[in-house]
């Protein structure tokens, strides 16, 4: 009998750890992401102002990679979408075939004028986080570089006589990129992306380049 016992709890202790095992070599923090930010303008050409609270939101999907045996650092890439908004006196208008811009003076009254992306995302970034494949409640910093296709662009001036609308303007970048981090503790962190290249391909105020860059600040949350 107590050969018979030994035998028993030996195959059993084996079984847990081969169970143990299996369940950590399979643990990835893949998720979906959505993010809230408010967006401003840098580097504006003088004159141009920010006006009301620009919106930005962001969804999408990311595969978890990781590349130690803790599984505490990654690697990750996936794809997503975002719509960015910008309020600000900047006022596109398209008389014939080619865009024409200039600077709303503070003395034109006017409810509305904005410009607004859909952009397509591809994030690429490094990951370091406390988690374990018991909890998914950790600490985590991401950070990385975000890529992306604008896929639509509208402008819209209104005032109390006209509505002026601009689809599909060319002038502004297809291809964005920049770089971004979150910060935070399980599913809230905080959010910064800076973008590295111009809003604008080729348009220009009085023969100046625009070298507009985005700047959004906000809110990710990560859901598995």
């Amino acid at each position: 009998m107590i050969v018979f016992f030994n035998g028993y709890s030996q195959e059993t202790k084996t079984i847990q750890n081969a169970e143990a095992v299996k369940i950590d070599s399979l643990y990835r923090e893949d998720q979906f992401y959505f993010g809230f930010t408010y967006n401003t303008l840098q580097e504006k050409p003088i004159g141009l102002s920010e006006n009301k609270f620009s919106v930005g939101l962001s969804a999408g999907f990311l595969r978890d990679m990781p590349i130690n045996d803790d599984r505490t650092i990654a690697i990750a890439s996936g794809l997503g979408f975002s719509y960015n908004n910008y309020n600000q006196n900047l006022f596109i208008s398209e008389p014939g075939e080619t865009p024409v811009y200039s600077i709303i003076d503070s003395k034109t009254a006017y409810s509305k004028n904005k410009f607004k992306q859909l952009l397509i995302d591809v994030p690429i970034e490094f990951r370091w986080r406390t988690s374990t494949y018991e909890s998914h409640k950790f600490w985590r910093i991401y950070g990385g570089f975000k890529f992306s296709y604008l896929l639509y662009n509208k402008s819209v001036f209104t005032d109390t006589e006209s509505k002026i609308v601009v689809l599909n303007n060319k002038d502004f970048n297809k291809v964005l990129y920049g770089i971004y981090m979150s910060v935070g503790y399980n599913t809230i962190n905080v959010y910064v992306h800076y973008g590295l290249n111009s809003l604008f391909n080729s348009a220009k105020i009085e023969g100046e380049s625009i070298n507009m860059k985005a700047l959004n600040i906000g809110v990710i949350f990560y859901i598995l």
